[in-house]
């Protein structure tokens, strides 16, 4: 940890002295002179942490050279501040001098002073502070003779394996097979109700591992009509748990806080079904905690449902009567040895493994047959090379400090010293999450970006660095996979909660801590509602990262006045937010929770935002962004939905991340297309939406599409801003549109000519009769389309040229009557070749196409016998199409896998089992769906605003 902090620092003080701004040779004295000390007490931090572990005095001496590290840190982000703010003021000047300025604007753009004589003054005295401070630590030093070294670290790339899914079973099959019986068997009608089964054993024993491998268990999926997972942890929090199951059935956003009522949700929408659900990590012996899930699971479930609880507690098994008890033992020293060496000699030759084995062999007894330590020293092992590696491992003195659960702790302090100190930082950082959470992956690489942790590397983005450690931190066995989702095992959270002693804190009740918060850098606070404050809070001054859920009414202001040095904020904020917001500084990331509608004006003078976050509150349409978001210049990442942007967002230029860009139709303040025309290093993905306000086409080809050659998907929507609704989209001979927008549609979409490397396209809204965009033919790498919405389209695009289209959607295309040949790109005068249409094409819907009646296929086409059509396809689907009057011929020899209709009653019984007129087409097709049509399931199924509320 104190190493890669001071590593920081140290590539922050160079750019520091060189920077014109500091214009005093007695500042730039003073900071060479830090640097100098700093990389001297930095090549001696290997072996301090280390000593840290058992020598007192020495984690005194890291504890004191944090502090210092900390206190520069934000003395040079305060100067940096200051010097972007200048730049911000430039850029106010050029505008204005660009173009008239007036009353509004100047109230927008609030006066920033530049770094004036006073701070110069005021960064020198603390400069000298600091290195006063930093002479003592110096000194300090040298008695306690640190060695040396290695020398700088990299952090590489990490290499893809597939070991770990591998391992996890080795040693268990018994148990599982034992495990899958008992939860298949048969219930009696004597038997306990609810049935549970308990999994038994000590941290690391592979008992999540265990009943993960059992809930995915083929069998298992298809006994069960509902299957769920709740992690519970400690403490056991009632409401918490009856929420994550009600949530594991589908349903979020329950407004009722109460358990009885929770429970009752349960219960109706289990329904008496079969059930099977897994309580993973139970810790609680208060059978009163437990009896309101036993009631409500007895009555509401059928008698064959199971419960599987994993514990590490024998008492928790009977306090939950347990009708089956099954206790994991260690794994045999040859079980262990598997599990080790399978992960380790992964990607080794076989004479360095046989060469190495008698040390792998020593090494792998040490893991005292947990399976855990096995998969975390093997992993470990996996990037020793040389014999020499290997022993200095085997010979560590970590084996000898006490531990937690038996053992556990010294394999990962092994694997921790052996990281890079950026991806310690990275992992140790992680403690502020409590346990059993589910690891948001951008959600970390964001705010690991936000603290500075990730290094650069050339031209790579940060985002993308930040990636990769992340993988790095899976590979090493520090995050595991569990159900689709990345977590933390329990005992790897300890152990990073150990290392960050102090620093990183978890407070979930109002109950005062006798806790010295004063070194306290990452606090998670949940105050729960009608519960007071804790006070002792007030005084954790220097946090960098706040993650607050205020349940309980806290007036969130007063955080803005005692928390000025936060990097990283997470809010949940109900009321409105105040206009101090401005005083922190140091922001970078910013994640408001059920936000309001109006932002504040002062959040733009938040110069060091780099990511803002914005879900809103039920019940808002939009969230206005404040009309001086252009002031945010190092903004990368945008997100949220249903934004009014306001005009200035095209200064943005940093932007990599914008998924939803709403153009206005108001022409006096609303943002316009052409704000694109800078933002060239968007990535991922874009939805424009309100392309029918667009009174000039020359605003879509200012956005210069072109030139974002990192977006992969887009999603065009043509849906005016005062349009009356979906009935003027889906009703046929609805409210028609004049002949201008119509026009205006196809010139815009013809404009918005996309990057050859898009993926993705979705089109909707859409008014224009034909849609033949002239670029569309060039985007060879597409493989998903969607056209919806589009009513008024008569004709289809020749889609069947694209070579890499794999899913086509075409749905509510009202007028469309007739798809052809031109859909399928057969050109009028055909040469005498082979011809593939569609080549890559798996999946194709067709949804309410209310005038559809004719689809033809390539029966009597001159040189029929040398094109081949959709050779790929998989899965066809029509709904909604009640005018269909027959298949096309050239599904005969389409591979389908499934064929389903609904909604088209001549198709479905032209379609009936040897006897329809299309039987023949189709009977080669071994799952062929003909089905009731239910609209509300299209709209579903859509993503796209729904027409009604069901």
């Amino acid at each position: 940890m104190a190493r890669a902090l001071l590593s920081a620092i140290v590539e922050q003080l160079g750019p520091f002295i060189s920077s014109e701004f500091t214009l005093t040779a007695t500042v730039k004295q003073e900071v060479q002179k830090l640097e100098t000390k700093f990389r001297t007490i930095q090549a001696v931090l290997n072996d301090a942490e280390k000593r840290q572990l058992k020598e007192e005095a020495v984690k005194l001496w890291l504890d004191k050279l944090k502090g210092i590290s900390y206190e520069m840190d934000d003395v040079l982000d305060e100067w940096n501040t200051a010097m972007i703010k200048e730049e911000i003021e430039k850029q106010q000047r050029e505008d204005e001098n660009a173009e008239t300025s007036t009353t509004k604007k100047r109230k927008v753009w609030s006066l920033i002073s530049v770094p004036n004589l006073f701070q110069h003054r005021d960064i020198a005295h603390k400069i000298k502070e600091l290195n006063e401070k930093l002479d003592e630590i110096n000194k300090e030093r040298e008695m306690y003779g640190f060695e040396l070294s290695r020398a700088i670290e990299v952090v590489e790339r990490p290499k893809t394996t597939s070991y770990v899914d591998v391992s996890d079973i080795l040693g268990r099959d018994k148990v599982k097979d034992d495990l899958v019986s008992i939860i298949l068997g048969k219930g009696t009608e004597q038997e306990k109700c609810p049935h549970v089964i308990s999994l038994v054993g000590m941290g690391g024993m592979g008992k999540t591992t265990l009943a993960q491998l059992a809930f995915n268990h083929h069998e298992v999926k298809d006994h069960f009509e509902e299957r769920i997972w709740v992690c519970v942890s400690e403490p056991f929090d009632q409401c918490r748990v009856a929420k994550a199951i009600i949530e594991a059935l589908g349903v979020r956003d329950l407004n009722t806080t109460e358990l009885q009522s929770l429970l009752g949700k349960f219960c109706e929408l289990i329904g008496g079904k079969k059930f099977f659900l897994v309580f993973d990590d139970v810790w609680t012996e208060e059978y009163a905690l437990w009896k309101p899930f036993r009631d409500a699971l007895k009555n509401c479930g059928s008698q064959s449902s199971r419960i599987l609880v994993t514990t590490r507690k024998g008492k928790v098994a009977k306090m939950m009567e347990s009708a089956n008890t099954i206790k994991l033992e260690e794994l045999s020293e040859e079980d262990c040895w598997l599990v080790f060496s399978k992960i380790a000699f992964s990607d080794k030759d076989p004479m360095q493994c046989e060469q190495l084995e008698v040390l792998g062999r020593q090494i792998s007894k040490k893991c005292k047959g947990l399976p855990l330590a096995a998969k975390t020293l093997g992993s470990l092992m996996h990037f020793k090379k040389s014999k020499e590696e290997w022993k200095n491992i085997l010979d560590s003195n970590f084996w000898e400090l006490e531990d937690v659960e038996r053992g556990l702790f010294a394999p990962l302090l092994l694997s921790y010293f052996d990281l890079p100190s950026p991806l310690k930082r990275c992992f140790s950082y992680c403690a502020v999450f409590p346990k059993c959470h589910d690891f948001n992956v951008n959600e970390l690489v964001h705010m690991w970006t936000s603290h500075g942790f990730v290094e650069s590397k050339g031209n790579m983005e940060v985002e993308i660095m930040a990636r990769e450690y992340f993988d790095n931190l899976v590979i090493r066995s520090f995050f595991q996979k569990y159900i689709y989702k990345y977590k933390m095992h329990d005992i790897v959270h300890d152990f990073a909660q150990s290392i960050t002693k102090n620093e990183c804190f978890i407070i979930s009740s109002d109950i005062e801590s006798k806790s010295n918060y004063n070194k306290a850098r990452h606090l998670r606070l949940v105050i729960p509602e009608e519960t007071q404050f804790p006070v002792s809070i007030d005084s954790a001054k220097n946090l960098r990262t706040l993650i607050f859920f205020n349940q309980g009414g806290y007036n969130i202001s007063n955080l803005f006045q005692n928390f000025r040095l936060l990097r990283v904020l997470t809010l949940e904020c109900r009321m409105e937010l105040p206009h101090t917001l401005e005083n922190l500084i140091h922001l970078r990331y910013l994640n408001l929770f059920k936000c309001n509608e109006v932002l504040p004006e002062t959040i733009c003078n938040l110069c060091n935002l780099q990511y803002l976050k914005i879900t809103q509150a039920s019940g808002s349409t939009f969230t206005k962004l404040p009309q001086g978001i252009g002031k945010l210049i190092n903004l990368r990442h945008l997100i949220g939905e249903n934004f009014l942007i306001p005009r200035g967002i095209g200064r943005l230029t940093s932007l990599r991340a914008l998924k939803c860009f709403s153009i206005s139709d108001d022409d006096s303040e609303g943002c316009k297309l052409g704000e694109l025309k800078n933002l060239n290093h968007l990535q991922g993905s874009i939805e424009i939406r309100g392309l029918g306000n667009m009174v000039d086409v020359s605003e879509a080809e200012n956005a210069q599409l072109k030139k974002k050659i990192h977006l992969r998907e887009m999603l065009l929507s043509f849906k005016k801003g005062k349009d009356r609704g979906w009935q003027d989209y889906c009703v046929p001979n609805a409210v028609e549109p004049n002949d201008r927008r119509m026009e205006r549609d196809v010139l815009v979409l013809n404009a918005l000519e996309p990057h050859q490397e898009l993926e993705q396209l979705v089109v909707n809204w859409y008014k224009g009769t034909t849609m033949s965009p002239n670029w569309l033919m060039f985007l060879t790498k597409l493989k998903t389309v969607s056209i919806c919405w589009a009513t008024k389209l008569t004709s289809l695009p020749p889609l069947g040229k694209l070579p890499f289209l794999e899913s086509l959607n075409i749905w509510h295309v009202c007028s469309l009557k007739k798809v052809g040949v031109e859909f399928l790109g057969i050109e009028a005068e055909n040469k005498k070749e082979d011809i593939k249409i569609f080549p890559n094409l798996k999946y194709l819907s067709f949804v309410s196409l209310e005038e559809w009646e004719e689809w033809i296929g390539i029966g009597g086409k001159e040189n029929a016998d040398c094109i081949t059509v959709m050779p790929r396809l998989r899965q066809l689907e029509i709904r909604g199409c009640g005018k269909l009057k027959s298949l096309p011929d050239f599904l005969r020899t389409v591979p389908l896998n499934k064929l389903e209709i609904a909604g088209c009653p001549i198709i479905e019984e032209r379609c009936q089992r040897e006897t329809g007129e299309d039987w023949y087409t189709i009977s080669h097709i071994p799952i062929i769906d003909l089905r009731e049509h239910d609209i509300w399931e299209d709209f579903c199924r859509l993503r796209l605003p729904a027409p009604f509320t069901k």
